[in-house]
């Protein structure tokens, strides 16, 4: 039958059709009476309202793809930190109006609808925002992207503090439903872990392994459109969940054992039930391997099923299928689509290998060696020992075609072996992941070449075509026209909307940075943004704080080498400073942090302790008044984010310079107006170069100043003689200033200042203070910096991630758009 006869009738986009598809919505969907809804009712029934006018482009921007065999990008994440679904999908729809005055005619708050929604328990960090932000700006470009990656029942986890403490709690954002996910319970596949592997002759005479046992869980498919700007294209974001096949033992419940009864589906449950597991224990390690196989493995087997129902073979696989490893965690699907290419569709291994590295491309995030993942050979053998032995039989194949190529003097090739030895054997994934890979890019340009010269310098070495840079970029239409509508309207005014389309027409902007009428609406909005946020901290944190202070933000993964510690020692000495000189002019400051800790890293759990300690004691004194202010906002999120960022005037990115692979806060900050303190570390570098040196705080030493100064045994203790400030500060921490009840409290962490102090926080600061203090100075002349606040946000466009991903659909996914 003809598409056409399945057509229905546009779905009504003004303001009175959508009032009555919500209202029908609330009755029919949601089953309320409108006298009875609550305000999450409402906000479900808009949502569903929503997602109705999003079915119709989706369905055609896939029909588009079958039809002109467009070539897809599967997008392969343990994380995608969507934040909230609603605002942004009206925003890209360009219904946010529309469905407002429909709310404000039923007599429902629209902004309490909005932030009805929960934040989306599906990431931590960066590195999940990044995949959200990639997401969307493939709709945005209509290429043609598929998101691959786990429904986590709760997340990473929910943060509180108990006395200072950081406490984990479980998320619980599926625990009212998710409009936005359509289940697809055909679209299952089992999933095997274990078992063994049988050598067998087959029938046609050939050699054949055969993967049999073990324990089976079903992969069952939940599907979420992610909207492009416009509306026009509209892509799909496939999570995985773990059932069992088997409800119940009814045999055992029957006699009495319920907990054996129920045991399989708790064992297959508990894949998709938490991000990131504890895998400090041996319990924990398998649970992490398994998550990552389960989702990558039901995602090649997705993959597989689509294209030969459009194709006789897997053969030209390459000319239709881009695959993107987000990180190290899906680099198990280097042997799982040559195990599904050998094992399930009769390929020789040179032919099936030659296929995987067309079709697999790797995103590396890090230079932590030990954030590379190294899998135990024991574990791996174990719980995939088919794949096992295809790592070897890859390992081999490499090694014996670099022992051949001229020029080589090494028989051994440890240093690129995929395979560790020594003591406790294990699986390099991360250089599993480069020689299965066609393209490797770095996330900054610093990052890439670091790449080249550290974790991957021997691969380099022999495969010098594979890495290539794609610096990270954000979406501007979350992180600019949905979290800051004063200054899109701003920008609107002064510049007109095309911006909207084409970021790079901010740099219509650069005349106006010096007008003093355009720097008196900037600054109102800036301060207006500022008085809401600090409403939003009075409401739920009891503080009161000065708009007109500098609110100073760090906003991120708590992390020794993202260096909070540094930011909150410099934040003890202005305190101390401030109690000394107290006649004295001071820039009255706000200091904020957030991002949560894993919960076995204890030593960043003692950061979050000190900060909240350190807090509770500046707060408190009437000497400092409002002079200086300090927070820790629990529970960071994107919905967080999007208060805290355009509220900011200062953006710290101050990690220890050379480990931070890129960043993506730094962008978020500066386009919505914010100066950058920071090292010359990740996208600094590239930002600095962009938004121009005059305006950017640059501090510290650079990468090679790092290596050098880890070299020499004394420098902690130098950096600590040199300076006063320091050695006062450090002293205060270490007799108990900020922790009476327990003086040695911060021992661990001063003993290690100055001692070893591997991140160079001690070397740093005296360079970070002065740098403060000239911030202070600048912040006076309120003319002047608003004029460079403005000159950040009129160069950002490079940054968006729409120039990102154009670059990726030309270099590595080889697709037009």
């Amino acid at each position: 039958m003809n598409e056409t006869a399945y057509a229905l009738p546009p779905r009504s986009i003004d303001q009175r059709g959508i009032k009555k598809a919500i209202l029908g919505k609330l009755i029919y969907a949601v089953g309320k009476d409108p006298e009875h809804a609550t305000t999450h009712d409402w906000f479900f029934a808009t949502a569903l309202a929503t997602r109705d006018r999003m079915v119709d482009a989706w369905m055609d921007s896939t029909r588009d793809t079958y039809q002109r065999a467009r070539k897809r990008v599967y997008y392969l994440s343990l994380e995608f930190l969507i934040g909230r679904l609603l605002a942004d999908s009206l925003n890209n729809l360009q219904l946010t109006e529309p469905v407002r005055e429909a709310l404000d005619e039923l007599g429902v708050d629209a902004e309490a609808v909005l932030k009805a929604e929960p934040d989306a328990a599906l990431g931590n960090g960066g590195l999940g925002r990044l995949a959200a932000c990639f997401m969307e700006s493939m709709a945005s470009l209509g290429i043609a992207g598929f998101g691959y990656g786990i429904r986590y029942e709760h997340g990473l986890f929910k943060q509180g503090f108990d006395k200072g403490w950081q406490v984990e709690r479980p998320e619980d954002w599926l625990a009212f439903g998710n409009p936005w996910e359509f289940e697809r319970p055909e679209a299952v596949f089992p999933i095997r872990f274990g078992g063994h592997v049988d050598d067998v002759i087959d029938d046609a005479g050939r050699r054949r392994f055969v993967w049999k046992g073990g324990q089976r869980v079903l992969a069952v498919a939940y599907d979420t459109m992610i909207a492009g700007y416009g509306g026009k294209h509209i892509n799909t974001l496939r999570l995985w969940s773990g059932q069992s096949g088997n409800l119940i033992d009814l045999e055992a419940f029957n006699r009495g054992d319920y907990k054996a009864a129920v045991g399989e589906q708790i064992d297959a449950e508990s894949i998709s039930r938490v991000l990131y597991p504890n895998d400090a224990t041996q319990a924990g390690q398998e649970l992490r391997l398994k998550q990552e196989y389960f989702f990558t493995a039901a995602s090649l087997m997705d993959i597989i099923r689509r294209h030969l129902s459009s194709h006789d073979n897997l053969d030209n696989l390459p000319d239709h299928v881009a695959i993107q490893l987000n990180d190290t965690h899906p680099a198990i699907a280097v042997p799982e689509l040559l195990r599904l290419l050998i094992d399930e569709h009769d390929m020789t291994f040179e032919k099936a290998f030659g296929i995987v590295q067309e079709v697999i491309n790797y995103t590396n995030h890090t230079l932590l060696p030990e954030a590379l993942e190294r899998w135990p050979v024991q574990l791996m053998e174990q719980m995939l020992p088919r794949h096992m032995q295809l790592i070897y039989d890859i390992n081999a194949h490499v090694l014996n075609k670099l022992r051949q190529s001229p020029g080589n003097d090494d028989p051994f090739l440890s240093d690129v072996s995929l395979i560790e030895e020594g003591y406790g054997r294990a699986v390099r994934m991360g250089h599993l992941a480069f020689v299965g890979a066609r393209k490797v890019n770095g996330v900054s340009a610093l990052h890439t070449e670091l790449m080249k010269e550290t974790v991957f310098k021997s691969l380099h070495r022999r495969f010098p075509d594979k890495i290539t840079n794609k610096t990270n970029g954000i979406t501007p239409r979350r992180w600019l026209m949905g979290c800051n509508p004063g200054l899109s309207a701003l920008l609107d005014e002064s510049i007109g909307d095309a911006w909207r389309h084409d970021l790079g027409k901010l740099e219509a902007l650069e005349p106006l940075v010096e007008d003093s009428a355009f720097q008196d609406s900037f600054r109102a909005v800036k301060r207006q943004n500022k008085v809401l946020l600090a409403r939003l901290i009075a409401d739920q944190h009891g503080l009161s704080l000065d708009p007109d202070a500098i609110v100073d933000i760090q906003i991120k993964r708590i992390h020794e080498y993202k260096r909070q510690l540094l930011n909150i020692l410099e934040a003890v000495a202005l305190y101390d400073a401030i109690r000394n000189e107290p006649e004295k002019t001071w820039t009255p400051r706000v200091k904020l942090f957030a991002g949560k800790a894993a919960p076995s890293y204890n030593r960043a759990k003692l950061i979050i302790k000190l900060i909240n300690d350190v807090a509770a004691v500046v707060n408190n004194d009437p000497l400092v008044g409002d002079r200086l202010k300090i927070l820790f906002l629990p529970n960071y999120n994107v919905s967080l984010a999007e208060q805290m960022i355009p509220a900011a005037e200062l953006s710290e990115q101050i990690s220890t310079a050379g480990m931070e692979a890129s960043g993506t806060g730094n962008m978020k900050f500066a386009l919505n107006g914010a100066m950058t303190v920071g090292t010359l570390d990740g996208a600094n570098v590239e930002m600095r170069e962009h938004v121009g040196a005059e305006n950017f705080f640059i501090f510290g030493m650079t990468a090679d100043q790092v290596l050098e100064a880890r070299l020499r045994r004394d420098a902690a203790r130098r950096a600590i003689e040199a300076s006063p400030i320091l050695a006062r500060v450090l002293d205060l921490v270490d007799r108990g200033h900020f922790s009476p009840t327990d003086p040695g409290r911060f021992r661990p962490i001063i003993d290690d200042l100055r001692n070893l102090d591997h991140f160079i926080v001690t070397v740093d600061f005296a360079a970070y203070w002065e740098k403060q203090r000239e911030i202070d100075l600048a912040f006076a002349d309120q003319g002047n910096w608003t004029r460079m606040a403005a000159c950040n946000t009129a160069r950002m466009a490079w940054f968006s991630s729409d120039r990102t991903i154009g670059e990726y659909a030309e270099e590595i996914w080889r697709c037009r758009y």
